[in-house]
């Protein structure tokens, strides 16, 4: 028998081809185009009512996705992306949702012209599904994209595309979530594009294949019709807009903010200074009781009006489910560029992308090949990937009077992933994956402290769910929701505090729950300061055996610490997965934001306030800050700067005071 390597062969290739290279092995297939001349003679008033229209339409998919999806992921924390695409899949448009997923949607669609147009055929009122991060539509498996085309005049004229994240699409833990895999095989099966949609009627054939790995198949089908509805609002939005204006005129639209978008990036890159930036990130563990640390080298540059990211020197792909693909190589770039770097510029990915060169070693952890690990990848050598690129560009805005304004140091350094998995409070099966540390903290500015458990900067308009949509829809019952003391990174500008919750199980028949534990950044921290700003503070995990928290409870008092529960306490690792009982309590604590600028620089009166507020501790106001309080919570102007002096000479090794100044 002969064994054949598909997935290594040029038919999963990981570059996106252009637009000329499709137009070209494209025979099967009539893509829509328009002439420069048709761009270059758009009046100026048509062009703006028809981009707002464009992102108007943009909108009302993520919106529609919304409305008709059953998962809190969706609902209530705005896991998801849309987008809208031209006839070759560069990205015309994206929303301020899930900006990682943006950058492999066309990737997705870019494979599907090229190895879908001959067999099943590309037509009118088709949608095609996507699961595989090696062709795109998403970092994980997890991320499923159901991208269409929308044919106009016997011409594909472009194509709409949403994806979200799924609770449960089977492999060998809860949730996808395979702590102990070693390579895809323990995952979820990737999905590369299939027909889904065919003539506007589902294919139910497919749908049961797709269905039929789930633990929740209810909750995915629901989301399933989600996502083809969001479609066909977007589509038959877009077609009221070809009627009234003409194909050409969109189509021209649709390419000029493309450009647009590229040469305000280049006029932008332009007014930097030339140079080349570094940065190292780090994933700690790859699977359950692995302790690796494993590196992502970047090397940025910038040269007159294009970035180069230069990821050559990356530590090889590792067994464990940390890897990700090119696609979240790109997931690690992409938010960065369009948050920091294009704040005032359209988000239109299409002409972006031209601006930036990556280089990467296939067979590393952020640019693995097939048979790799990547079930974690998005909140791991993505979200890893995203923290060096982050902290490159952020040095490179610093060199800029203005612009130095939009860098923002890196942003909750890692994702705190608690899934929850079992029977519900009403008798059925439940998985979902906890989203409170959505509310991460936001790095610090040049000129302004990090919002506090501000969000992630990939995920614009992320949110939090309430916690009483959390328990109403699982069998959990939350202790606190808190932001903690300490967490974000000190700086002269302080970066944003991280969060904790403490829950328990509540309300389910069988009494525990399965929970699967995911979050790395315990052995060194991940979201590191800049210009001399200290980073957040680590992860930090706790399960509480046979506790006495529901005593507690019944006395009518709320605990306030996890020393009150009694019971057997069990820091855990980075990756875990066991049953949480009925008497058993969890912790997690997860990240802040980094720091700006040397944190003896901060305005004493600052840190008093800190204090005050519980962001900053007294213990770290004095060893990290340098600031001494009075016992009235106000600055001892004296004593602060008499510590700050000696902490300077520390630093500096010199040991110039004797040793009973130092108490």
């Amino acid at each position: 028998m002969t064994l054949i390597n598909v997935a290594g062969s040029e038919r999963f290739a990981n570059h996106p081809k252009s637009a000329e290279q499709l137009r070209a092995i494209t025979k099967t297939l009539r893509l829509h185009n328009v002439g420069q001349d048709s761009i270059d003679n758009l009046d100026a008033l048509t062009y703006e009512v028809i981009r707002h229209r464009l992102a108007m339409i943009n909108e009302e998919m993520g919106d529609a996705l919304k409305r008709m999806s059953g998962s809190v992921v969706v609902t209530d924390c705005n896991d998801f992306g849309a987008a809208i695409l031209d006839e070759c899949g560069d990205t015309v448009l994206v929303g301020l949702y899930n900006t990682q997923l943006a950058a492999s949607i066309d990737m997705a669609v870019k494979w599907t012209i090229e190895h879908r147009a001959a067999r099943p055929g590309i037509q009118a009122g088709d949608m095609f599904l996507c699961n595989d991060p090696w062709v795109g539509g998403g970092l994980h498996q997890n991320d499923v994209t159901v991208l269409a085309p929308l044919v106009h005049a016997g011409e594909v004229f472009a194509w709409t595309a949403v994806v979200c994240h799924q609770v449960d699409l089977g492999g060998v833990s809860p949730g996808s979530w395979s702590v102990s895999g070693q390579d895809v095989f323990w995952e979820s099966t990737p999905i590369p594009p299939v027909k889904i949609v065919e003539g506007g009627e589902l294919r139910t054939d497919i749908e049961d294949m797709y269905l039929r790995r789930s633990r929740v198949p209810k909750l995915i089908a629901l989301d399933l019709r989600a996502k083809i509805g969001a479609n066909n609002i977007g589509q038959d939005l877009l077609g009221a807009l070809i009627d009234k204006y003409g194909s050409q005129t969109v189509k021209a639209v649709m390419k000029r903010m493309m450009s647009d978008a590229e040469m305000r990036l280049r006029a932008k890159l332009r007014s930097l200074p030339d140079g080349t930036w570094g940065a190292v990130s780090h994933q700690d563990s790859a699977r359950t009781g692995d302790r690796g640390i494993y590196k992502i080298v970047l090397k940025m540059s910038k040269q007159a009006d294009a970035l180069t990211f230069d990821f050559r020197g990356t530590d090889p792909q590792v067994e464990g489910f940390i890897n990700c693909t090119y696609a979240g190589l790109r997931g690690g770039i992409i938010p960065i560029v369009l948050t920091m770097l294009c704040g005032d510029i359209p988000w239109a990915p299409g002409g972006l992308y031209r601006c930036i060169e990556i280089l990467s070693e296939p067979g590393t952890i952020n640019n693995c090949t097939f048979p790799a690990g990547v079930g974690k990848a998005s909140v791991a050598s993505a979200w890893a990937t995203q923290n060096a690129v982050s902290e490159c560009v952020g040095n490179m805005l610093a060199t800029h009077p203005e612009h130095r304004k939009s860098l923002m140091c890196v942003c909750c350094g890692t994702w705190d992933l608690a899934l929850l998995a079992g029977v519900d409070q009403r008798g059925g099966p439940f998985v979902t994956m906890l989203c409170d540390s959505m509310a991460g903290g936001l790095g610090a500015r040049v000129d302004q402290d990090g919002v506090d458990t501000g969000g992630l900067n990939c995920i614009p308009m992320g949110r939090v769910a309430d916690v009483e949509i959390n328990e109403f829809s699982f069998p959990m019952l939350y202790l606190w929701r808190r932001e903690e003391i300490d967490s974000g990174g000190p700086g002269r500008f302080r970066g944003g505090v991280g969060g904790s919750s403490c829950f328990i199980p509540h309300d389910s028949p069988i009494g525990a729950v399965h929970l699967v534990v995911s979050a790395p950044g315990k052995a060194i921290p991940q979201a590191p300061g800049l210009s001399g700003g200290y980073p957040a503070a680590t992860q930090y995990d706790v399960l509480i055996r046979e506790t006495r928290v529901k005593d507690i409870l019944s006395g009518g008092v709320i605990p306030t610490s996890i020393e009150e529960f009694g019971g057997v306490m069990d820091v855990l690792p980075a990756h875990a997965e066991t049953n949480l009982g009925p008497a058993d309590v969890y912790y997690t604590h997860w990240q802040g934001g980094g720091g700006y600028g040397d944190p003896l620089r901060r305005i004493p009166q600052s840190v008093a306030t800190d204090v005050s507020e519980s962001k900053v501790s007294v213990r770290a106001a004095r060893d990290v800050y340098g600031v001494v309080l009075a016992p009235n919570g106000g600055v001892d102007d004296l004593q602060t700067t008499a510590l700050r002096e000696r902490l300077r000479h520390s630093r500096a090794g010199l040991n110039s005071v004797s040793p009973g100044d130092q108490q």
